[in-house]
C-alpha cells in the first residue's frame, strides 16, 4: 500500500524542486514515475484536505471524515467548565487526558463542584457515555469526531499550550532581520553569498568541538554551513510575488554582479531619499518644552500598567516634540497593544506647549470611539476636546470650526472633513494620523501641505508595504510596540470553508459565556437575506445590521447599543475594520474572506480578543470555490500570524503578496528579485548613508553630450544629437 498525503502539493512541489535547481532532476523521481509505479504495483491511499473531483487521479472510493481541533482554554476554567457541559448536553462521549493522579483528581472535584457527572477511570479505553471520563495519558492535543460524537480534551488544550518557540531571531544589530524569522525551507539571502535555501539546523564536530550550524543548499551540490552566533549575515528572502530565486552558487561571481547592479539602481533612489531628508532637516518647527507637572499627573491618572515598548516610544515622541526638526513618527503595533494611549500622550504635551492637535482618522466611527477616550483622559484637566464627522448636524460642525479658528478648541478629532478648506486652526502643533493607509492621494496632498512644519504621528498596526519601506530605510522615524498587554490571548483563527453547522457552533459557543459575535457580510445589496437565514437558525439571538449606507443616526445608535450589550450579534460590512472597541465581543466570522486584503483581515481579527477573554476568529470561504494564489497566501499569512505582536511580519508578508513599491511612487525595481527585498533595502541604507556623510556611492558612467548651439544653428541636427 502506498499512501500519498496531500498528493496535489506533492506534485507541486516536485515541479518547484526541478525549476529552482535543474540539476536535481536526475537525482528524484518525477511525481510521473512515482503515480505511474504506484500505479501499477500497489494499492493506493490518498488523503485530501478537500474533497473535490483530484487533478491527480480518479479514486474508486472517496471516505470523508469531519475532524476538528479542540478550542483551547488557557486555564479559562469557567469557560471550560462551560464548553464541557454543552458537549454533554449534545450527547457527546468526553475523554480527558492529563498528565498525573493530583491533576485528575483536581479536574474531578471541579465537575463535582459544578454538579456535571464525571469519574476517574483506570483504563481510558473503558469510557462511559453521558459522564466526563478522566483519565491518564499524553496527548499534545485534543480532537473532536463530530460525526462519531467523541471529543477527547488533552491537558495543554486545558491548562495552555507551549508558546512556539521560533528557530531563529536575528539580533537586532539588523531591524529587517529581526522582523524575518527563518523558517526550515525559507529563502534566506547571506550577505557575502547570495540566495540559497535554509533547510536546517545541524550540529557538527569541527576540530573536537560540537557547535550548531544553520545549514543553507545552494546550487548545484553547494552547501554552507554558518555558525549560529553569524546568524545576523542572514536574512529572509522577500522578492516579487510568485518570482522563485535562482539559487547562488558557492564562489562564483554572479552574486557579486547581482549585488553591484542593485547597488547601481537605488543610487538615484538614494539621492531622492537624501533630499526628503534634507527638506526634513532644514525645516524648523516648534520645540516643546520639557515635561510639566500636570504631564505627570495626566500619565499617573492612566488606569493599565504601560508595557515596556510603550513607555519606550512615549520617549522617543517627546524626545521628537522637543527638538527644533519637525516630527515624522510612525508608531507600528498590534491592535490593542496601547497605540491610542501613546498618543494620547504626544498630544497632551502638544496642548501643554500652548499648540493645537489634530486627530485624522478614517471612519466615523473610529471618531467617535477616539472623541470618547480622548474627552475620557483629558477630562479635570481644562483642555477642549471636540469632534467634527457626519454624526453632527452642519450647524454644530460650523460652531466647532469658528471655536477652533478662535483657538478654543484643544483637540479636534474627525474624518476627512476636518481637511476641508474651511477648517483653519488658530496654531496647529502637533497632527496625529490613524491608519494612514485609508487615505487616499487628495488626502495625503492635504496633509503634506499641513505637516511641512509640524510635529506628524502616524498610527498604524499593518503599515503598507511603501510606509514600511520608508520607515526601514530610515527615511521615516519608527517606533514599535511589540509587547502585549498582561493577560491577553493569542485570537484563535481558523481558516475554513463555510459551513452552517461550524459557524452556528461559533456563535453559540460565545453566546453561552454571555459574550457578543460579530459576522462581516460585505454586501450591502443582500445583507438582509443573511440576516432572514441567522434570525432562522439562532432564534435565541438578538442581531442587529450596521453598514455604511444607513442613515447616519441609525448607524450611530446600533453601534452604540451593541457597545453597551443591547444585542449581541452584529451583522456588520467592514465598517467595523478600524475602531469599534467591545471588550465583550470575542468572536468573530468573516464571510468570503478570501476577497479582503491582508491588512483588512488583520484588522476585522483585531476586533476581537481586546480583553482578558479567549477570542475566536472565523475567516470563511465559499464551497467548492477555487481561491486565487493571492487568496490562498492571503488566508495562509492570516492563519500563521495568530500569536501576538505579529502586525509587522503581517506588513512584511503583505509586501512579499502585493509587491513592494518603492516610496516615490514608481513601480518597484527589478533589481529585488536579484537580491531580495532585505538587500536591497540593506543597499539603500548604505547608499544613503554614505550621501549622508558626504560621499558618493559608486556609479557607471553616464554618457554626456556637449552641443555648441550657436555653432550649429539647424533644428534637425539638435534634435537628432539630444536623441542620440
Amino acid at each position: 500500500t502506498v499512501v500519498f498525503d496531500e498528493p496535489t502539493n506533492l506534485k507541486e512541489q516536485s515541479l518547484k524542486l526541478i525549476k529552482e535547481n535543474p540539476e536535481i532532476k536526475y537525482k528524484i523521481f518525477s511525481w510521473q514515475d512515482l503515480s505511474a509505479a504506484a500505479a501499477d504495483n500497489a494499492n493506493i491511499i490518498y488523503t485530501a484536505l478537500l474533497l473535490k473531483k483530484p487533478p491527480y487521479s480518479n479514486p474508486e472510493v472517496s471516505l470523508g471524515i469531519t475532524a476538528r481541533a479542540v478550542v483551547p482554554f488557557y486555564k479559562q476554567m469557567d469557560f471550560f467548565v462551560v464548553e464541557v457541559n454543552a458537549l454533554l448536553e449534545k450527547k457527546f462521549k468526553v475523554i480527558i487526558l492529563v498528565s498525573n493522579k493530583d491533576k485528575a483528581e483536581g479536574l474531578l472535584d471541579k465537575f463535582n463542584e459544578e454538579k456535571i457527572p464525571a469519574a476517574s477511570l483506570a483504563d481510558i479505553s473503558k469510557f462511559t457515555s453521558g459522564i466526563v471520563n478522566i483519565g491518564l495519558g499524553s496527548l499534545n492535543f485534543g480532537f473532536e469526531l463530530p460525526e462519531a460524537r467523541l471529543v477527547v480534551i488533552s491537558e495543554m488544550d486545558i491548562f495552555g499550550r507551549r508558546k512556539k518557540r521560533l528557530i531563529l531571531r536575528p539580533s537586532k544589530e539588523s531591524r529587517i532581520a529581526y522582523f524575518g524569522d527563518i523558517n526550515i525551507g525559507d529563502y534566506i539571502v547571506h550577505v557575502n553569498h547570495g540566495i540559497g535555501k535554509y533547510v536546517g539546523v545541524e550540529t557538527l564536530e569541527v576540530a573536537g568541538i560540537h557547535r550548531d550550524y544553520l545549514h543553507i543548499r545552494y546550487a548545484g551540490d553547494d552547501k554552507l554551513y554558518v555558525p549560529t552566533d553569524q546568524v545576523h549575515f542572514l536574512q529572509k528572502y522577500l522578492g516579487a510575488e510568485g518570482a522563485v530565486p535562482r539559487l547562488s552558487r558557492l564562489g562564483g561571481s554572479d552574486w557579486l554582479k547581482s549585488k553591484n547592479k542593485a547597488k547601481s539602481a537605488v543610487a538615484d533612489l538614494a539621492k531622492d531619499l537624501i533630499k526628503l531628508y534634507a527638506e526634513r532637516q532644514i525645516a524648523k518647527g516648534f520645540s516643546f518644552e520639557q515635561d510639566t507637572p500636570w504631564q505627570a499627573e495626566f500619565e499617573e491618572a492612566f488606569p493599565f500598567e504601560e508595557t515596556i515598548d510603550q513607555l519606550t516610544a512615549i520617549s522617543e515622541i517627546k524626545s521628537d516634540m522637543e527638538s527644533q526638526r519637525p516630527m515624522d513618527r510612525l508608531l507600528c503595533g498590534d491592535v490593542g497593544f496601547g497605540k491610542t494611549e501613546v498618543a494620547v500622550r504626544a498630544a497632551f504635551k502638544a496642548v501643554m506647549g500652548g499648540k493645537q492637535v489634530a486627530v485624522l482618522v478614517p471612519t466615523t466611527v473610529l471618531a467617535q470611539q477616539h472623541f470618547q477616550t480622548f474627552s475620557s483622559r483629558f477630562n479635570g484637566f481644562g483642555s477642549i476636546v471636540e469632534v467634527v464627522s457626519r454624526f453632527k448636524s452642519a450647524r454644530e460642525q460650523r460652531k466647532v470650526i469658528k471655536q477652533l479658528s478662535e483657538g478654543r478648541v484643544d483637540v479636534l478629532i474627525g474624518t476627512h472633513r476636518i481637511l476641508q478648506p474651511d477648517v483653519h486652526f488658530k496654531d496647529l502643533g502637533l497632527l496625529i494620523i490613524d491608519e494612514e493607509q485609508r487615505f487616499g492621494v487628495a488626502q495625503k496632498e492635504k496633509l503634506k501641505k499641513w505637516s511641512a512644519d509640524v510635529d506628524v504621528l502616524t498610527l498604524t498596526a499593518t503599515p503598507i508595504p511603501r510606509t514600511l519601506h520608508m520607515s526601514l530605510v530610515g527615511v521615516r522615524d519608527m517606533s514599535i510596540i511589540e509587547t502585549p498587554p498582561e493577560d491577553r490571548f493569542p485570537v484563535q483563527t481558523y481558516v475554513v470553508e463555510y459551513n452552517d453547522e461550524v459557524i452556528l457552533d461559533a456563535i453559540k459557543r460565545e453566546l453561552r459565556r454571555g459574550g457578543q459575535v460579530y459576522f462581516v457580510y460585505n454586501r450591502v445589496q443582500t445583507i438582509d437575506r443573511i440576516y432572514s437565514q441567522l434570525t432562522e437558525l439562532l432564534p435565541e439571538a438578538r442581531i442587529k445590521v450596521a453598514h455604511g449606507q444607513m442613515p447616519e443616526e441609525l448607524l450611530e445608535q446600533v453601534m452604540l447599543e451593541f457597545y453597551e450589550g443591547r444585542h449581541n450579534v452584529l451583522l456588520c460590512t467592514s465598517i467595523i475594520e478600524n475602531g469599534l472597541d467591545v471588550p465583550n465581543a470575542n468572536t468573530i466570522i468573516v464571510y468570503d474572506a478570501d476577497r479582503f486584503g491582508l491588512s483588512q483581515l488583520y484588522q476585522m481579527r483585531g476586533r476581537v480578543g481586546r480583553s482578558h477573554q479567549l477570542a475566536f476568529a472565523y475567516f470563511t470561504y465559499r464551497r467548492d470555490k477555487v481561491l486565487t494564489e493571492i487568496a490562498e497566501k492571503r488566508l495562509q499569512a492570516i492563519k500563521d500570524f495568530a500569536e501576538l505582536g505579529l502586525g509587522f511580519k503581517i506588513a512584511m508578508q503583505d509586501m512579499e503578496i502585493r509587491g513592494v513599491g518603492n516610496l516615490l511612487g514608481a513601480e518597484q525595481h527589478g533589481h529585488i528579485v536579484n537580491v531580495g527585498f532585505e538587500m536591497y533595502c540593506r543597499l539603500l541604507d548604505e547608499a544613503v548613508a554614505e550621501l549622508r556623510d558626504g560621499k558618493v556611492p559608486e556609479l557607471p558612467p553616464e554618457p554626456t553630450i556637449e552641443i555648441n548651439v550657436e555653432a550649429y544653428l539647424p533644428g534637425d541636427y539638435i534634435d537628432d544629437a539630444m536623441h542620440k
